[in-house]
């Protein structure tokens, strides 16, 4: 796709921040205040509050996206989301926990998981790629758009098609600023699970 993805105009935003433009192929946000997704594991309360930009896509894709941004306080987050509905999703990014921005993904199928993993890269410019077909999901993260390892592979609830795009949230405060670039939605890649390409 040769067209900036952030230029069509099928995108369709839950929780709009009061501040975000878009230019070419690049969307910047600033988070709003309490802002997260989280149904009910441990904390016992569910949250559909965080910013997302969604696409459609078929029912078979991959998606890659860049992400800038500095994360510095609890549960700053951003990265890459694919949703069904709001008991039907995944988020997967960096997320500032344990004093450190960690890779971190949460899978939502009525309730929430969280996976977090310590992140050996630059944490405020990352890339991220999900690929979803036959009701699986893969996870891949790169520091450099070349090298990409697995992240994360789990069953994923099948669908016609699914809604994917950046994501951002900031629980305890607001103002965290995220760029967004390089968002491609492609057919599945259909590589083998242990090719990093």
């Amino acid at each position: 796709m040769n067209n900036p993805i952030f230029a069509r105009r099928d995108g369709v935003w839950l929780n709009e921040p009061e501040q975000w433009s878009a230019q070419g192929d690049s969307l910047q946000i600033v988070t709003d205040s309490a802002t997260d997704f989280w149904r009910e594991t441990h904390y016992g309360f569910v949250r559909d509050s965080g910013h997302f930009l969604g696409f459609p896509t078929t029912e078979a894709f991959t998606a890659e996206l860049r992400v800038q941004g500095d994360f510095r306080e609890l549960y700053d987050q951003a990265g890459l989301m694919v949703r069904i509905d709001a008991r039907r999703w995944v988020k997967a990014g960096i997320e500032f926990s344990d004093g450190r921005a960690m890779l971190g993904s949460v899978l939502t199928d009525g309730r929430s998981d969280w996976a977090t993993a310590h992140y050996g890269h630059d944490a405020s410019d990352f890339r991220l790629r999900a690929t979803v077909a036959n009701g699986v999901l893969r996870l891949q993260a790169s520091a450099d758009g070349k090298l990409w390892p697995l992240m994360r592979l789990a069953s994923f609830p099948k669908a016609n098609s699914y809604l994917v795009g950046p994501m951002a949230c900031t629980p305890e405060r607001a103002g965290l600023k995220v760029i967004f670039s390089a968002f491609r939605l492609t057919p599945p890649l259909g590589k083998d699970l242990h090719d990093l390409g």
